[in-house]
C-alpha cells in the first residue's frame, strides 16, 4: 500500500503479484475495495495494481472530478509515477470509459483491455436513469441514494442474504460517501461519457464483459461495444448484475484470465465461431 503524488493531491495505490502489470480500475465509487474477488486470483498471474480515484476512498477528496478524461490523465500519471510503461487493464462502468478514453489517446500504454460492465455512449434509459439518481441524491440524501444504487446494481438473490441490517449498510457505505460535491461531479461524468463515434479507432486487443440482467449498463451497450471495437471479443454472463464482478467472481475472473493468457490468433477465432 502507498500513496502516489499527483501535485498536490496524493493518489492511493496498492499493488500485488508479479508478473506483467495489470491495472484493476473501479466504476463510479472509484474505491480499489471494489476489485476484492480479483485481487488474489489475478496477482497469482499477473502483477495487480488498483488505486481510489482521486475525490474518493483513501485518496485525496480535495478537486472535483469534471469527466471520464480527466480520470484517465489521472490514471496515465500514477502509471508514469509507478514507471509502469505499458500493463493491461480491467476497467469496470465508469473504469471502462476511462479504458476507452486511454486506449484512444494513448494506445502504446496498453497491452490488452476488458470493458466490463461499461458502455460508448448513452441512450434514453440510461439519462432518465442518472438524472433521477441525481435528483435523489439532491433531494433525498446520500442514504437513499447509495441504498437505491445498490439495489440496481446488485442481484436480489445474491443481495438479500449478505443484508444484515440498515445500520451495518449505511455505516459503511456513508464512511466512504466523498459527499455532495464530488459525487454530483462524478455523476456528471458518467451522464457526459460519449465516445460512440470515436471506439472503432481503438486498435488495442479488446473484450467487453457484461451480464444479461446488468440494469444500469444493460447487454446492449456490451453489444454495441463489441461491435463497434475492431475484433473485440464479447462475453453476456447469464446473471450477475451490474456488479458481476463481485457476484459471479468465479466466473468472471475465469473469462477475464483466459482472455488475458490467449493470443490475438485465439482471439480473432473465438470472434468467428
Amino acid at each position: 500500500m502507498a500513496y502516489v503524488s499527483l501535485g498536490k493531491d496524493r493518489i492511493y495505490t496498492e499493488i500485488h503479484g508479479e508478473g506483467e502489470d495489470l491495472l484493476l480500475v473501479p466504476g463510479l465509487g472509484g474505491r480499489a475495495q471494489f476489485w476484492s474477488a480479483q485481487v488474489k486470483p489475478l496477482s497469482k498471474h499477473f502483477r495487480v495494481i488498483l488505486h481510489d480515484h482521486r475525490g474518493t476512498g483513501r485518496s485525496t477528496r480535495s478537486n472535483i472530478v469534471y469527466g471520464a478524461k480527466q480520470m484517465a490523465e489521472d490514471l496515465l500519471r500514477v502509471m508514469d509515477r509507478l514507471k509502469i510503461s505499458s500493463a493491461h487493464l480491467v476497467g469496470h462502468s465508469t473504469g471502462g470509459a476511462i479504458g476507452q478514453h486511454i486506449a484512444l489517446s494513448n494506445p502504446e500504454r496498453l497491452k490488452k483491455l476488458v470493458l466490463s460492465g461499461t458502455w460508448c455512449g448513452p441512450d434514453a434509459l440510461f439519462v432518465q436513469l442518472f438524472e433521477t439518481r441525481r435528483q435523489v441524491l439532491i433531494s433525498c440524501g446520500a442514504s437513499a441514494y447509495l441504498f437505491m444504487g445498490t439495489v440496481l446494481a446488485t442481484p436480489s438473490w445474491y443481495l438479500q442474504s449478505r443484508f444484515a441490517s440498515a445500520r451495518e449498510f449505511f455505516e459503511s457505505r456513508l464512511k466512504d460517501f466523498p459527499g455532495l460535491e464530488i459525487e454530483l461531479s462524478r455523476l456528471s461524468a458518467v451522464m457526459s461519457h460519449d465516445l460512440r463515434s470515436h471506439v472503432h479507432n481503438i486498435k488495442t486487443p479488446t473484450m467487453v464483459i457484461g451480464a444479461e440482467d446488468d440494469q444500469i449498463t444493460p447487454p446492449g451497450f456490451s453489444q454495441e461495444l463489441a461491435q463497434r471495437i475492431p475484433g473485440a471479443k464479447l462475453v453476456l454472463m447469464p446473471k450477475g448484475g451490474h456488479f458481476c464482478p463481485m457476484t459471479v467472481a468465479d466466473t468472471y475472473n475465469a473469462h477475464v484470465l483466459g482472455f488475458m493468457k490467449s493470443g490475438k490468433r485465439s482471439q480473432r477465432e473465438g470472434k468467428n465461431k
